[in-house]
């Protein structure tokens, strides 16, 4: 008896989109010029950008009376990476590294956003890193199979293309400080909650995550087509190193925003007296780089009582700086930032002085495991003048464990009880609050423990714990001597 066969199922279009990135990806393990994903996913990045970018000039072709091409031919990708059968070899390799890469770099618009100023800053720093152009060619095909003129697909690009920024952090290693996980930005976002007509800011914009996100969040806020311009234009971004910067602006590309607002540069590279009002912003979101050192040009930017060459205390001070009256704020801090003295307890003075920092949301260790092990704090403050009293809340360690690790990371739920907890805020065993004056008599110390926590073990240092044994044992071993002596008495 003949076996009937099953139908095959239909593929999804996000398997389909996710095997065709699979497929570029290990073709470019082949070519001898590329070293690992911190190699290849640059590399698939602005390969994707030119398509995804290609895909808006054509749609702007369509709609824009008086439309003007930022890249015209022969250089759009319509002209030498859409037929399969196209160039390839010598002659694609040569094409792309002395023609169409320089032309990138070289063009220049009217300002104001010019979509050929944009273009011209992603390529400043952007190569060809692959030595074959048959393997190029195999690329830009696997490339081109992507529809971006579907909005399903530019959805399920972007969420492809962030677990590459994953997979990239993972590859970094120490270079990776620029991936914030998803569920803290997602949780920053929304209890800073920026509103549509605002102005978001990150000065420290890594791939773009904060950006997005606060996209995403105005978005249903959305009604007219100037609306949607307002949005895409009071989203901006400073990002310093050229890896990043090309990650995030294809990041926000691909979540629709054509000419992202996003300036390559050193955002404390401006001596901070000079930021005036027409610079300041409604909104900064952002997890300024911690650990690194500035060099003493940029240390000379701010005040002399308050230069420092730790980069998270001149993000701090540019911050307080950028936000405008009534501005608001959500940032990243080490611990360092909480219980440091001398210059860290002046600018936290300022920060109290200038700014009502309402909020300490403390993280549970391994939040941003493996790649730091430093816990890291939520600092959330408004520039509503002088700090009355700050709210600290203990986000605990998943149940059963004592932190979060790479293969077992925080989730976006476990900050449910914390925002329940927000509006109508009450002392309880994670929360309590503590008064300005009693920050200024500890000299503004921020590493305040818990005063409701149970006393349980888990949450105590290991030398707390061996000294009170100690001093136990010590107890022990007093009434067993006295004991022993009243015994001896009684013979």
């Amino acid at each position: 008896m003949a076996r009937t066969k099953k139908p095959l199922l239909p593929v999804s279009p996000q398997a389909k989109l996710a095997s065709t990135i699979k497929g570029a990806r290990d073709v470019m393990r082949k070519d001898a010029g590329l070293n690992g994903d911190l190699d290849r996913i640059p590399q698939l990045a602005w390969l994707l950008f030119l398509k995804a970018f290609d895909g808006l000039e054509q749609n702007r072709e369509v709609v824009e009376r008086n439309f003007r091409a930022a890249i015209e031919a022969p250089y759009r990708w319509r002209d030498w990476a859409a037929d399969p059968n196209g160039s390839t070899g010598d002659a694609l390799i040569t094409f792309v590294n002395d023609a169409l890469l320089p032309h990138l770099r070289g063009l220049t618009g009217t300002g104001t956003h010019d979509p050929r100023d944009v273009l011209a800053a992603v390529f400043k720093e952007t190569n060809n890193r692959m030595l074959s152009g048959y393997l190029l060619r195999d690329v830009v095909n696997k490339v081109n199979e992507i529809d971006f003129a579907s909005s399903d697909d530019i959805h399920t690009m972007a969420l492809l293309y962030e677990s590459m920024l994953r997979e990239m952090r993972d590859a970094a290693g120490d270079s990776g400080e620029f991936y914030t996980p998803r569920p803290v930005i997602r949780f920053m976002v929304q209890q800073v909650d920026p509103k549509l007509g605002e102005t978001v800011l990150d000065p420290a914009a890594g791939t773009g995550g904060f950006l997005v996100e606060s996209l995403d969040h105005m978005a249903e806020q959305v009604r007219t087509t100037a609306q949607r311009r307002a949005l895409h234009e009071g989203l901006r971004g400073v990002e310093k190193k050229p890896l990043p910067y090309l990650l995030g602006m294809m990041n926000l590309v691909l979540h629709g925003i054509p000419q992202p607002n996003v300036v390559r540069g050193n955002a404390l590279a401006k001596p901070i007296t000079q930021i005036g009002k027409g610079e300041r912003v409604d909104v900064i979101l952002t997890n300024p780089p911690f650990g690194g050192e500035e060099e003493k040009s940029i240390q000379a930017n701010f005040p002399s009582d308050k230069q420092t060459a730790e980069t998270a205390w001149l993000f701090l001070q540019l911050v307080i700086r950028q936000l405008r009256d009534g501005g608001r704020c959500g940032i990243v801090v080490p611990n360092s930032v909480l219980y440091a003295d001398g210059v860290g307890a002046r600018i936290k003075q300022q920060l109290a002085t200038e700014c009502g920092l309402h909020t300490i949301v403390r993280l549970p260790d391994g939040v941003f495991a493996p790649y730091t092990a430093i816990p890291s704090n939520l600092l959330f403050f408004d520039k509503t003048g002088r700090t009355k009293e700050t709210w600290f809340y203990e986000i605990p360690p998943p149940e059963g464990r004592k932190n979060y690790s790479k293969t077992k990371p925080m989730r976006f739920e476990e900050f449910a009880d914390c925002q329940a907890w927000w509006t109508d805020r009450t002392e309880n065993e994670r929360a309590w609050r503590v008064s300005v004056a009693d920050l200024e008599l500890s000299g503004f110390n921020l590493d305040l423990k818990n005063p409701n926590r149970p006393d349980d073990l888990s949450h105590r240092p290991p030398e707390e714990l061996l000294a009170e044994l100690v001093s136990t044992e010590r107890e022990i071993l007093s009434l067993l001597e006295e004991l022993q002596s009243e015994m001896g008495d009684r013979r």
